[in-house]
């Protein structure tokens, strides 16, 4: 029970901070910059769960910080760019195809079989795409671009978990630690890239990416404690959820912003429906 608690947890709180995050990014700041500070107070709430829970082994985090170079490294540059070209609803129902890419990482690289809920989770997942590219009444700051970033998201997420997987099996770690890990090399993955690319950056724009980037933390930890504690068949299909937890708060908090309509949420469903078919088949 406490798996699916946390799992649901982590799956409310990752669609609280996409609709936050495009609330922060509507002040003007810099999307690299912007991606920068929603992940830098997320690894003070998951160095705060570590030291609560005291296990330091530090020699054994090394896979979860090269994991953390993709996502949230890369991922997070990629999903703030999805945001603020798309809106926090539709990039996150767009990265919830990310199961679609972990199936043919899993199968291709891992060499994982190919079985019949899959191939219906896949189906599923595509079909919901396909409801959520060919949307006819998109609001104005809906761009196609804004998709593109959202699919290459999920992209890299996929290649996290695969990775991360093929690296970590059995590693002898506690959930908090090796998130710390994960979201530290994303940081400093992310600050690369603004300082090679001379963004602007500033303290003074940080403050509004501050309840961003602790939702984010808490997500995180939610989501290992849940994956360390429960089966994956379980957590893997509740925490897919997160994209139409995404869609109600854009439709409670940004409705008009949003422009929310049922092909939205329909193609939103076909998506988590095909994650859930997908988690519970592998």
């Amino acid at each position: 029970m406490d798996a699916v608690v946390l799992a649901l947890c982590s799956a409310a709180l990752f669609g609280g901070m996409s609709v936050a995050l495009r609330s922060a990014l509507a002040r003007g700041v810099d999307p690299f910059v912007g991606a920068l500070w929603s992940v830098v107070p997320a690894v003070g709430v998951t160095l705060v769960a570590a030291a609560i829970a005291g296990n330091w082994n530090v020699a054994a985090v090394w896979p979860f910080a090269l994991a953390g170079i993709l996502g949230p490294g890369v991922a997070q540059i990629l999903f703030v760019l999805a945001v603020r070209n798309a809106g926090p609803a539709r990039a996150s129902a767009t990265v919830g195809v990310a199961p679609l890419f972990a199936v043919f990482f899993a199968v291709v690289l891992l060499g994982e079989p190919l079985v019949a809920g899959i191939v219906a989770g896949v189906v599923l997942i595509v079909t919901g795409g396909i409801l959520l590219v060919s949307e006819s009444h998109r609001p104005g700051h809906v761009k196609t671009i804004g998709l593109v970033f959202a699919v290459a998201a999920a992209g890299t997420i996929a290649s996290r978990d695969t990775f991360a997987r093929w690296l970590a099996v059995d590693a002898d770690v506690s959930p908090e630690l090796a998130i710390s890990a994960t979201l530290l090399a994303g940081v400093l993955t992310i600050l690369i890239v603004v300082l090679v690319s001379r963004r602007p950056l500033s303290l003074r724009s940080l403050p509004p990416f501050v309840p961003v980037g602790i939702m984010f933390g808490l997500s995180y930890v939610s989501l290992y404690e849940a994956v360390f504690r429960g089966r994956l068949s379980v957590v893997a299909p509740l925490v897919a959820t997160e994209s139409l937890w995404a869609i109600g708060f854009s439709a409670l908090f940004l409705r008009r912003i949003e422009g929310v309509g049922r092909r939205l949420v329909v193609g939103a469903l076909f998506v988590v429906a095909g994650g859930v078919a997908i988690g519970l088949s592998r």
